[in-house]
C-alpha cells in the first residue's frame, strides 16, 4: 500500500503556509518478505567451520601470537585440515579434529561420519614470509600499534533494535528454531533426531518512509513462512517428524506474529536419514550469511572460521558489528550498517562508513563522526580492545558469531559513546 494523498493534496492547492507541514506528513508505506535460514552443528560445512576453529583454539591456548589460517574439508569417511600455521604450539591433529567431530554428534557411520574411524588426512605449512615480513614482521612489531592488517579487504557490521539482540527477525527465529532442533537431539527428547539440520523463515515487514528527511522506519508484523528440514534416523515416520517439528515452532516462534496464512514446510523432501558429509561435501567458510545477519544488512565475502585476530576477514568484521551495536543500543539509531576497509600490512583503515537507512538520531555524516571519535580501528586495537587472542573461537562456529550473550563475545557488549561537542541531533 503506497500512500500519497496528503503530498497529492499539498500540490493540488494554491501556495499556503501550511503547504510545508502537509509534505512532511506524506509518506510511503511499503510491505515485503525477506527470509533468512541457519544451520545445525552437524551440517558439513558447520563441521568444518568447528574443526578449523578448534585447531585454532588450540593455537591460542598455547601460543597467543599464532598465526591461523585453517582450512577444512570433509566427505565420506574423511576429513582433510589444511592451510598455513605458524605456532610454538605442539598440536595434536588426531586428538584436537577427533574431538571436534565427536561434540558435534558424528558418532556413527550412519549419520554421515564417525568420528573414531574416519581418515584424517593433514596438509598445513607455515605462513607465507611474504606475509608475516609485511603484516606483522618480528619483535615489537608483532604486538604494537604499527600491526598490519593481515590481508586487503571489506568488513561489514549491521544492528537493529527489532529484537532484544540487536539482530535481524528473521535470522534469529531461523536460529532460534536450529538452537532447539540441536537442543532435543543432545537431550535425546527427540530420538530420531541426528545431527545434520537447516531452518528458513520468511517475515513479512513494514516500512514506512517519511517525506522529510526521508525518515524511515522498519518493523516486522508477522511470519510468511517457516521451514525446517531435521536429520532423522530410518524408523521416524513422517507424520512422527512433522509433529514434532510443528511442536518445535509453536515453542520458538511467538503466537502473536503467525496467522491463518502462515506456511509450514516440515521436511518437504520427505526424506533426510543420510545428512552431514556423507550426504554433502562440507567446506570451511561456506556459511558466511548464516555467520552474520541472514542476507540483512552486506557481506565482504570473506569467511571467519580457522583465522586468527590479525586476519581482518574476522577481527574487523567483530568489530563493526561492535560499533553498530553501540550506535543502536544507545539510541543514535533503529538500525545501521558499518563498512570498513583495509590493505595488507597497513594498520588503519582505508575508510570507514556509515549508513543508518533513514534512521538515525544525527546525520549519518554525524554518525560517522561519533564513531571516529569513540573507535580505534586499526588491528592493534580491534584485538586489544576486543581481547581476541584468546581461544575463545570454537563457540563461535555454530550458531552465529553475532547476537551471543556468552562473556567470551565481547564484540557484543555495546561501548558507551561520547558525542562530540558541536553536533546536533536532526529535527524530524
Amino acid at each position: 500500500v503506497i500512500i500519497f494523498s496528503l503530498l497529492l493534496l499539498a500540490d493540488s492547492l494554491p501556495p499556503s503556509p501550511a503547504l510545508p507541514y502537509l509534505r512532511e506528513m506524506a509518506q510511503e508505506v511499503t510491505r515485503f518478505l525477506f527470509s533468512s535460514e541457519h544451520v545445525g552443528a552437524g551440517h558439513p560445512d558447520k563441521l568444518c567451520d568447528a574443526v578449523s576453529d578448534a585447531v585454532l583454539d588450540a593455537c591460542l591456548a598455547k601460543d597467543k601470537y599464532s598465526k591461523v589460517a585453517c582450512e577444512t574439508a570433509s566427505k565420506t569417511g574423511m576429513v582433510l585440515v589444511f592451510g598455513e600455521i605458524t605456532t610454538q604450539a605442539q598440536l595434536d591433529y588426531q586428538t584436537i579434529v577427533r574431538n571436534a567431530v565427536k561434540e558435534i554428534g558424528y558418532d556413527d557411520s550412519s549419520k554421515g561420519l564417525d568420528y573414531k574411524g574416519f581418515n584424517l588426512l593433514i596438509a598445513i605449512e607455515q605462513q607465507s614470509p611474504d606475509i608475516a615480513g609485511g603484516v606483522h614482521g618480528s619483535g615489537a612489531k608483532i604486538d604494537d600499534e604499527n600491526l598490519g592488517a593481515g590481508d586487503q579487504g571489506l568488513m561489514f557490521g549491521y544492528a537493529t533494535n527489532e529484537t532484544p539482540t540487536y539482530m535481524p527477525l528473521s535470522y534469529e527465529l531461523a536460529r532460534q528454531l536450529a538452537l532447539k532442533c540441536r537442543e532435543h537431539m543432545l537431550n535425546k527428547t527427540i530420538p530420531w533426531m541426528r545431527p545434520d539440520c537447516k531452518t528458513q523463515v520468511t517475515v513479512e515487514y513494514e516500512k514506512v518512509v517519511k517525506e522529510k528527511w526521508g525518515r524511515c522506519t522498519l518493523k516486522p508484523v508477522r511470519v510468511q513462512c517457516v521451514l525446517i528440514s531435521q536429520q532423522h534416523d530410518e524408523c521416524a515416520t513422517n507424520e512422527e517428524i512433522r509433529k514434532s517439528l510443528r511442536q518445535i515452532i509453536d515453542d520458538v516462534i511467538p503466537k502473536n506474529l503467525v496467522d491463518k496464512d502462515t506456511v509450514y514446510y516440515l521436511n518437504p523432501s520427505n526424506r533426510f536419514v543420510m545428512g552431514g558429509p556423507h550426504a554433502d561435501g562440507g567446506l570451511t567458510g561456506r556459511k558466511i550469511i548464516v555467520d552474520t545477519y541472514g542476507g540483512w544488512g552486506a557481506h565482504g565475502g570473506g569467511a571467519f572460521s580457522g583465522k586468527d585476530p590479525t586476519k581482518v576477514d574476522r577481527s574487523a568484521c567483530y568489530a563493526a558489528r561492535w560499533v553498530a551495536k553501540s550506535l543502536v543500543a544507545a539510541g543514535l539509531a533503529d538500525r545501521v550498517l558499518v563498512q570498513l576497509a583495509y590493505a595488507i600490512a597497513v594498520a588503519e583503515p582505508l575508510s570507514v562508513y556509515v549508513d543508518s537507512y533513514g534512521t538515525g538520531k544525527y546525520s549519518d555524516a554525524d554518525l560517522l563522526k561519533i564513531v571516529n571519535a569513540n573507535f580505534k580501528l586499526s588491528p592493534y586495537h580491534i584485538i586489544h580492545g576486543l581481547d581476541l587472542r584468546r581461544p575463545i573461537y570454537s563457540k563461535t562456529a555454530s550458531y552465529g558469531h553475532f547476537g551471543r550473550e556468552e562473556p567470551e563475545f565481547t564484540w557484543e557488549k555495546p561501548k558507551k559513546l561520547d558525542i562530540p561537542a558541536g553536533l546536533k541531533p536532526l529535527d524530524y
